[in-house]
């Protein structure tokens, strides 16, 4: 399949899938809703265990948004979770959206590509999780859709850059064409990492990198610019800053127009490759303002 115009292999598909409906899914649910769901759903209370939750499925349902402290976690799987009154499903679906988990679209957003009995009788007919049995045999343009919905993200144009700014660029940032239009297999790799593996500093393309060790590989490989006239040249490093100075979000530029960037550390995120002026339009976030730093060394390892 292609996503964002980068060809996406088997294995990693078959991931993904795995990411969107995993075997077991977590359920967040309040001391009262939980009581509920035991005493109405068969769910006994104290077989409830806490387990670690993956890099992945900690993107896959954006649970930096989820308080977890104060609230009770139920896994469950699709037999179990089908086995409960239909009340139940509705109040384990319902608290997802109150406790503001992600992945649980609406129904009327996928009327008509998934059976009814999946949408409007899995819950409360409004809102819905998806589940393995539902994306088993969906192709490549309906996981590409529903990829698209949870994070809407422009083609990579990488295949657009010539041969001429690869190499003009490659001095300063000799690793930057092997990333451009490639997936990471799996979460964890980020804007500050993407910049720095661009760079080839090792161990950089891997890593989910803190703001930090990005600050002082920038403190020693850049120098502050302060025009925008040095978005043609190939390694200007722009960095958005909140007010307090704290690094938010980081992409390089490749020279011609051209500039690589990661939007974030979701496996569901590429590196690619868009042109400067489209990368500065996605990134602005409110209370951020653009900085420039120009590299300075030709191999920055």
């Amino acid at each position: 399949m292609r996503m964002h115009n980068i060809d996406v292999g088997a294995d990693l598909r078959q991931r993904w899938l795995g990411w969107l409906a995993p075997g077991q899914q977590p359920f967040f649910l309040s001391e009262e809703q939980a009581e509920q769901c035991d005493v109405h759903g068969g769910f006994d209370l104290s077989t409830w265990r806490q387990r670690a939750i993956s890099d992945e499925l900690r993107d896959t349902y954006a649970l930096w948004r989820v308080s977890r402290d104060h609230l009770r976690v139920l896994w469950l799987d699709e037999p179990t979770f089908h086995a409960a009154p239909r009340a139940v499903r509705a109040l384990l679906v319902r608290a997802q959206v109150e406790h503001r988990r992600g992945l649980v679209p609406a129904v009327r957003a996928w009327a008509g590509h998934f059976p009814d009995a999946d949408l409007l009788g899995q819950a409360d007919g409004h809102r819905f999780v998806w589940w393995p049995s539902m994306l088993e045999q969906v192709d490549d343009a309906l996981l590409g859709l529903i990829l698209d919905r949870i994070q809407r993200l422009l083609p990579s144009r990488h295949g657009e850059v010539s041969d001429a700014v690869w190499e003009r660029a490659a001095p300063v940032l000799p690793d930057a064409r092997a990333l451009a239009g490639t997936f990471h297999p799996g979460s964890g790799p980020n804007c500050f990492g993407t910049v720095m593996a661009a760079a080839a500093v090792p161990g950089a393309a891997t890593a989910w990198m803190m703001p930090e060790p990005f600050e002082d590989w920038l403190a020693t490989h850049a120098r502050p610019v302060a025009d925008r006239g040095h978005d043609a040249d190939p390694g200007t490093v722009l960095v958005w800053r909140d007010p307090d100075g704290a690094a938010q979000h980081a992409a390089v530029t490749l020279g011609g127009g051209w500039a690589l960037n990661k939007p974030s550390q979701l496996w569901s995120t590429p590196r690619k490759v868009l042109p400067v002026r489209d990368v500065i339009r996605v990134s602005r976030a409110a209370g951020t303002r653009l900085h420039r730093y120009a590299l300075v060394e030709t191999r920055c390892r």
